[in-house]
């Protein structure tokens, strides 16, 4: 006992040394991160003017986000169980060469249908995100993983800072003509996403190599089924919760903003880009300090809280009082909630599991965010038209249903692992 003890403090003693140096292995992982999602991003302020050229509705351009869900709903999983395999690196490579040829499709489609067949090839090779969630939970431990996992938010809010404004940019320019809107756009998001697979291959390591794949097969003798694992389950549930709210929010805001607000690609383009500054000045200024103050729980419950009182207000402001500034301060406020909230609910995920499982459960947290890629859109483009109250109402009961789930007490795998070797030994 007393050298377990021991080595639970060499643990924690490696793990504050581990944070001070920040985890420079996983700068390049960020910047690749960062400008795989520039990519869709740029892409975003286009969507409600495919309305116009399409001549359809906004369900249908809805349904043109799901689309890509629903097949990264399948993929995402399998891309985990792939990377537990055969290792993360290789896997990450074959995904991101798959999101660059979506790209490549999107800028040349002139036709909904070319576009839908965009996304799904993009949903098909939907693995980038569950597999460098599990390169963050190989190469942190415990201790730091939730601060790591928001720096996904973070490469989120640069991302948000950035594409709107490029995008807003490049729609002057209709190179191929108006038979092809997306054409620079696409070509450009291509060219980033072709980036991604060069800084993986020259500069990201393989952080579950085969070496340590045989090592946990033999080491790992108390096995944890993830579905008999009630824990992991509960806190799938609550991310479900937190994830259906937050998408149905994120992937209908520049169609929010161009049908309530009455902007075109530019001016939801420009309304990005403040928001953007605006997101990206708060995460870098208050986020730590609310972590030092409040620490990981307390922070994930306000940040929960935020998101409640937010969803909720934009429904309200976006039936009875349509002001351009009020959206303003709701995304910041919004994306200070999510900040706080969602990475330490991924982090807090993976501690229930054991090392083997961790590709597997960080499969399934995306298969939730597909899930919610899926209905998000269709139920807010089915809502937010006709009855913006009601739009914001469901987000907000999604949300309050997460933030109920916070106060119940979790045990994480290291803890049930001790507990069993007690009882062995007893």
């Amino acid at each position: 006992m007393k050298q377990k003890a021991n080595d639970i403090l060499k643990s924690k003693e490696n793990s504050g040394r581990s944070a001070k140096k920040k985890y420079p292995e996983l700068s390049a992982l960020w910047f690749g991160l960062f400008i795989d999602i520039l990519g869709f991003y740029i892409i975003i302020p286009y969507l409600p003017s495919l309305i116009k050229t399409y001549n359809t509705t906004p369900l249908v351009i809805g349904l043109l986000l799901a689309t890509n869900a629903v097949f990264t709903l399948f993929s995402a999983p399998i891309w985990g169980r792939l990377s537990d395999k055969f290792g993360r690196r290789p896997m990450l490579l074959i995904a991101e060469a798959g999101t660059c040829s979506a790209f490549l499709i999107l800028a040349f489609s002139n036709s909904l249908n070319l576009l839908f067949v965009a996304r799904i090839v993009d949903g098909i090779f939907g693995g980038n995100y569950p597999i460098t969630k599990a390169i963050i939970t190989d190469s942190v431990p415990p201790r730091d993983r939730g601060l790591q996992m928001t720096n996904l938010g973070v490469a989120h809010t640069l991302a948000g800072l950035v594409a709107p404004g490029l995008g807003g940019f490049l729609s002057v320019f209709l190179i191929f003509g108006p038979d092809f809107p997306l054409a620079l756009p696409g070509l450009v998001a291509a060219c980033l996403s072709f980036s991604t697979i060069i800084i993986t291959f020259f500069f990201i390591k393989e952080s579950w190599p085969k070496s340590k794949r045989q090592k946990v097969d033999k080491e790992i003798k108390i096995k944890l089924k993830l579905w008999n694992n009630k824990d992991a389950v509960y806190l799938l549930t609550q991310f479900a919760f937190h994830t259906f709210s937050f998408i149905m929010y994120v992937s209908t805001l520049a169609i929010f903003i161009a049908l309530i607000l009455g902007l075109d690609t530019l001016g939801v383009s420009l309304l990005l880009t403040i928001s953007g500054i605006s997101r990206a000045i708060v995460r870098f200024t208050v986020f730590k300090t609310t972590l030092r103050l409040l620490g990981e729980k307390k922070m994930k419950i306000l940040g929960l809280s935020i998101l409640v009182i937010t969803f909720i207000l934009v429904g309200i402001f976006g039936a009875f009082y349509q002001e351009w500034w009020i959206f303003i301060v709701l995304m910041v406020v919004a994306s200070y909630g999510v900040s706080c909230a969602r990475g330490l609910l991924m982090s807090k995920v993976t501690e229930t599991v054991s090392p083997k499982e961790v590709g597997k459960i960080n499969g399934y947290t995306s298969t939730l965010d597909s899930l919610a890629q899926i209905f998000g859109p269709i139920i807010g483009t089915l809502f937010m038209p006709n009855d913006p109250l009601l739009f914001g109402s469901v987000m907000g009961i999604l949300a309050f249903v997460a933030l109920m789930m916070s106060f119940k007490q979790i045990v994480i795998y290291r803890e049930k692992v001790q507990f069993k070797d007690l009882e062995h030994t007893a």
